[in-house]
């Protein structure tokens, strides 16, 4: 590879729980109009949280809670990325890092900010919660009608690419003569039964490799006999967190817009909402294809391998509002309402995850939640670090918490409720 130039059907008693579930959602989300406020480009109003019924006291204690218990894990993303994922197979970084900063954070209340603390304005990795923003950009391609239905089979949107030699798919032959083929990815038997509501719910197992890295290379089991192996569930059946098969996502939305996928997410999201010019949204050294006659670079999901989103706390605040918002912004919507009825709602695999990044707070069959403290209808964009944008509905709440361990973050998020009339 040259460098660049310079399902099966829930049960019916499910479905109609979920319907029910995300109908109650919709209704939460209807707020009266004078909760609407959303900021304008380089300002944001502040507000004392007793305006927006929140105890003043008892937020400032978890805020102190926030600053007290970062994470632990090295400040250099690159060393702290070799000390987990990088014993991995293949696990060593592609694209660029960033040493952090402290811990850093906003509260957002009715679309005010109470409260806020650290570097609000540093720019750093948000990891696995770039996944969210990759999510967003497949919905705005679902309300152009570039892509037809969540349900249509991602074959049928994936041309062949010239990819660095040794990616595709397992299993299908290339001739391989003078310069690599073009790669299929979507062609064997397995892998073209897979649609994208397939690859949004991690619960694809599509068998391939991506940049070099092969998906049983991301977070391996245990038994290396079944690294290699050809027995895989049906797409569908299965839910794993994997960062090759998203940025096989990132991959074919990038092909449906036919541009890349950072200058589609700021033109239609990013400028819309006020954020600032600093956030940057990286891919690898060897994510780049050729497409319409230019190089352009396929993003990556993440930082598990280096690249992901780079972006500061209020921007990520500004997001976690539009998702709040469920794509209303003021008097203009960005994305369809729909959209968020999907995200939200849980695949029959993984009853805790909706489409990436949404981790649901809906309790599971024996009552438990992600978060106990919080309200079943909230969900949180999560990444490693950990980087968290917390949104809850209930509350017209929206909380950004960066390099917060993740064994403390219900305990914080109990604080910040408690700070709230009623709470």
């Amino acid at each position: 590879m040259r460098a660049p130039p310079t399902s099966s059907t829930p049960a019916a008693g499910r479905l109609s729980a979920r319907l029910a579930f995300a109908a109650v959602l919709s209704l939460l989300t209807t707020l009266p109009a004078a909760a609407q406020y959303v900021p304008e480009r380089g300002a944001w109003e502040r507000r004392a949280p007793t305006a927006v019924g929140m105890d003043a006291a008892l937020l400032e204690a978890a805020v102190a809670f926030a600053e007290a218990n970062e994470t632990s894990v090295d400040r250099d993303q690159e060393l702290s990325q070799m000390q987990s994922f990088g014993r991995e197979p293949l696990g060593h970084g592609i694209g660029p890092f960033r040493v952090r900063g402290g811990a850093a954070g906003v509260i957002v209340r009715n679309g005010y900010i109470v409260a806020e603390w650290g570097d609000v304005h540093r720019v750093d990795m948000t990891h696995s919660v770039t996944k969210s923003f990759l999510s967003t950009v497949v919905g705005l391609a679902l309300d152009d009608g570039l892509v037809r239905s969540l349900d249509d089979l991602a074959a049928d949107y994936m041309a062949p690419v010239e990819l660095p030699p040794g990616d595709g798919e397992e299993g299908v032959d290339r001739t391989a003569f003078g310069d690599p083929d073009l790669a299929t990815l979507f062609t064997s038997e397995h892998n073209r039964q897979i649609t994208w509501r397939h690859l949004l719910q991690q619960n694809s197992n599509w068998a391939g490799t991506l940049w070099g890295k092969p998906d049983w290379a991301d977070r391996p089991d245990r038994d290396t006999g079944t690294w290699l192996g050809e027995d895989r569930a049906a797409p569908g059946t299965e839910y794993e967190y994997n960062d090759t098969r998203v940025n096989l996502l990132a991959l074919l939305a990038t092909g449906v817009w036919r541009r890349p996928l950072p200058v589609v997410l700021r033109e239609r999201v990013m400028d819309p909402i006020g954020a600032s010019p600093t956030w940057r949204w990286h891919g690898y050294d060897n994510s780049w294809v050729p497409l319409d006659g230019q190089w352009v670079q396929s993003v990556s999901g993440g930082g598990h391998w280096g690249g992901g989103m780079f972006i500061n706390a209020l921007d990520q605040a500004r997001f976690g509002l539009f998702t709040l918002r469920r794509g209303q912004w003021g008097d203009t919507r960005i994305l369809s309402d729909d959209w968020f009825t999907e995200a939200t709602t849980p695949s029959v695999p993984e009853p805790g995850y909706g489409f990436m990044n949404y981790f649901l707070n809906r309790p599971d069959e024996e009552g438990r939640k992600r978060y106990p403290s919080a309200p079943d209808e909230a969900y949180a964009h999560i990444g490693n670090g950990t980087n968290m944008v917390y949104v809850d509905p209930v509350n017209d709440l929206v909380v950004v918490a960066r390099w917060i361990p993740g064994g403390a973050i219900d305990e914080f998020l109990g604080m910040v409720l408690s700070s709230i009339d009623g709470g």
